[in-house]
């Protein structure tokens, strides 16, 4: 049914747990994963303070530093249930957007990603890469909703 599935993960639990589904599913349907993080671009004017201390090297080392670490776990897991994947990169101060492209450039049929299952005003102000990744994608999209248990 589904030949390869992008996982996008930003290293959190709830996307290690999407992972782990994205993985099991590949391995029952005998398709490959590929494993994304899309880190933010560098800016000189930020909100985030951090970034205004910190030369455009410095930051690219942290990004690529905690990229690496959340995409090893993909490959990590993919490997352990003997599942051919690939993992990339991508900047983008939109993930969403990062996302789709990449789905779509690499002939992806499925996306498996969590949500954090924020609600109510938090969700509203911090707004959701998931619902993002629903409204533009061109395929199906899997969400892996946190549980009560997993907060």
């Amino acid at each position: 049914m589904f030949k390869h599935i992008l996982l996008p993960t930003d290293g959190s639990s709830f996307s290690e747990r999407a992972v782990f589904c994205g993985i099991e599913m590949a391995r029952q349907f005998g398709a490959k994963v590929t494993g994304i993080h899309a880190a933010p671009e560098f800016h000189v004017l930020s909100y985030r303070v951090a970034e205004l201390s910190e030369s455009r090297e410095q930051f690219a080392a942290e990004v690529l530093a905690h990229a690496e670490r959340y995409l090893a776990f993909v490959r990590t897991t993919a490997a352990e249930a003997r599942v051919p994947c690939e993992t990339l990169m991508e900047s983008s101060d939109h993930p969403h957007d990062a996302i789709c492209q990449a789905a779509k450039r690499l002939q992806c049929d499925l996306i498996v990603m969590a949500s954090h299952g924020r609600r109510g005003l938090t969700g509203l102000l911090l707004g959701s890469e998931t619902q993002r990744v629903l409204a533009h994608a061109e395929l199906p999209v899997l969400v892996w909703r946190a549980g009560s248990d997993d907060r």
